[in-house]
């Protein structure tokens, strides 16, 4: 469990697919928060964890059901404020003497329109000032009958107690979900809620920064560690965190396996290695890859390669440093969240090591994990805040496997140079557009196919390019940009000009779910 000092807020989950977006409202908030799933929390979790207020989340289950998911009794003894969501609404009820029924009529899913009591709620400060308030709804049974001590305070069509209070004991409990993009006002009712408990808004980068390096300092003491340095957002904070608190005891190793976009090893190796003259490994082992890679053409087959010769370099580069106690990696909040199964079954742990997978029980190191409190659009902030520059800290994401999977089939380093040329154009088009903030991915595709076309008086056999952009607010799914035919027949035309080896150039416009939005 986090040792962080603030002022905490505990989000219990019941397996709802946006239980995240709860403590992402309540980071931007500055509040700090945790997820915990129901089955990890008890009485002694909770005297340990000391929660200043309680959020009860939604979930798939049905508290009518036996063996549904409950909170433990003693949340409701703490004399700190909770809320309950959805299914958080419903467990409450449950379990303070009011009753839940099946649906008969009145389940809801999707856009609904709550209307208020007429007497006033605190957390609805700021909502109704032009009539019912549009909420999202996800609901299939419904409160029949609310516990003793509340009151109604809003309805929607299928939900008659849609807001309910029990004011003595500032319990809360609404039917909709607050913390989606589809209730506007969502936002600020958990503004309002922090602020009834009493919540300073002391969760900064600035506070986490100086909590973070003395952190650091007490867990390594005077030994050595090692980070993998990608040149991504997450290990570069991580290593410019670490090495603001230990100095030279952290070593980087950037393992460049000629799979990098134009001009990255040497931004990364100038960043780290001159600008803040930390002790880098530049391990050039293009060779060993591309070789590795030479007629795979199967995408899984390509990753594994990849990510088994990365390991391979990095223990050997690490053994050469020697006496290394620690390794360093910029695993994420949602990286080391339990998720709830939906099947009632045990929670799941995705483990910590993730990022470099079984190096740390390989050789014996422990972790550091400075990053762990944070999720992706705090990680930014911590960058900014560290010095990093605007254009590195905003940069989109990147895969490990690097231009591999940008180039469907076989591999060949000429095929990388024209995709790194293209990929180069198409980006600078974006920036000169002032649309590189606007999208959340673009990237360029060397497909596997060639044309034929006629450029000036003669015919060329050249590769196809395919250009992508996405536009997404979490990562958790996505959409194309809508770029104008005037941006697309721009870009095209200097593709075809600047780089030699394409003939052609396609725009797709499909929406993708996350773990789709790469090429292969």
């Amino acid at each position: 469990m986090s040792q962080i000092s603030h002022d905490r807020l505990l989000i219990i989950d019941f397996g709802s697919q946006v239980t995240q977006l709860i403590a992402r409202r309540l980071r931007e908030l500055n509040v700090y928060c945790e997820i915990h799933p129901f089955q990890s929390v008890d009485a002694a979790f909770l005297t340990d964890f000391a929660p200043k207020a309680v959020i009860l989340s939604g979930g798939p289950a049905s508290v009518i059901d036996a063996g549904s998911p409950r909170p433990p009794e003693e949340v409701f003894g703490l004399g700190v404020p909770v809320l309950g969501i959805c299914y958080g609404q419903q467990v409450m009820m449950q379990m303070l003497g009011g009753l839940v029924e099946r649906g008969h009529g009145t389940a809801e899913f999707g856009r609904a329109f709550v209307t208020p009591s007429d007497a006033p709620l605190s957390i609805l400060e700021g909502w109704f000032d032009e009539g019912p308030e549009q909420v999202w709804m996800s609901h299939g049974d419904h409160v029949s009958r609310i516990a003793p001590g509340f009151e109604v305070f809003g309805t929607s069509p299928n939900a008659p107690f849609a807001v309910t209070a029990d004011l003595s004991r500032n319990f809360f409990a609404v039917q909709f979900h607050p913390e989606v993009h589809h209730t506007p006002r969502g936002a600020g009712l958990y503004a309002n809620f922090v602020r009834l408990a009493g919540f300073s808004g002391d969760w900064t980068m600035g506070a986490y920064r100086e909590e973070a390096v003395q952190k650091i300092r007490d867990q390594v003491g005077d030994a050595k560690v090692i980070c993998a340095l990608s040149g991504g957002v997450d290990s570069s904070v991580a290593a410019v965190l670490i090495h603001e608190a230990i100095g030279d005891q952290l070593t980087c190793v950037f393992v460049d396996h000629g799979l990098l976009r134009q001009g990255e090893a040497d931004e990364v190796v100038t960043m780290f290695r001159d600008h803040y003259n930390m002790e880098l490994i530049h391990a050039q082992e293009q060779d060993l890859f591309i070789g590795a890679l030479e007629n795979v053409s199967d995408p899984e087959t390509k990753r594994k390669t990849i990510g088994r010769l990365f390991i391979e370099v990095f223990e050997q580069k690490a053994n050469q440093i020697g006496n290394v106690s620690f390794l360093a990696q910029g695993t994420l909040y949602p990286d080391v969240i339990e998720s709830v199964s939906f099947s009632g079954g045990p929670s799941v742990t995705i483990k910590s090591h993730h990022n470099v997978g079984g190096l740390p029980e390989k050789m014996g190191l422990k972790l550091v994990e400075p990053l762990r409190e944070l999720f992706k659009d705090e990680v930014r902030a911590l960058g900014r805040e560290l010095g990093l520059p605007a254009h590195f800290i905003g940069r989109h994401p990147f895969p490990g496997p690097g231009l591999a999977i940008r180039c469907p089939g076989e591999i060949t380093r000429d095929k990388l140079e024209i995709l790194r040329k293209a990929d180069a154009v198409y980006i600078d088009q974006i920036r000169k557009h002032g649309l590189y903030d606007e999208i959340w991915q673009a990237f360029a595709a060397l497909l596997p196919v060639r044309t034929v076309g006629v450029m000036g008086d003669g015919r060329t056999y050249d590769y196809a390019c395919a250009l992508r952009a996405v536009t997404s607010v979490d990562g958790m799914t996505a959409d194309y940009y809508p770029f104008t035919h005037e941006f697309l027949g721009e870009t095209a035309t200097r593709i075809i000009n600047e780089v030699q080896g394409i003939n052609r150039v396609t725009y797709d416009i499909t929406s993708k779910p996350p773990g789709t939005i790469e090429w292969e």
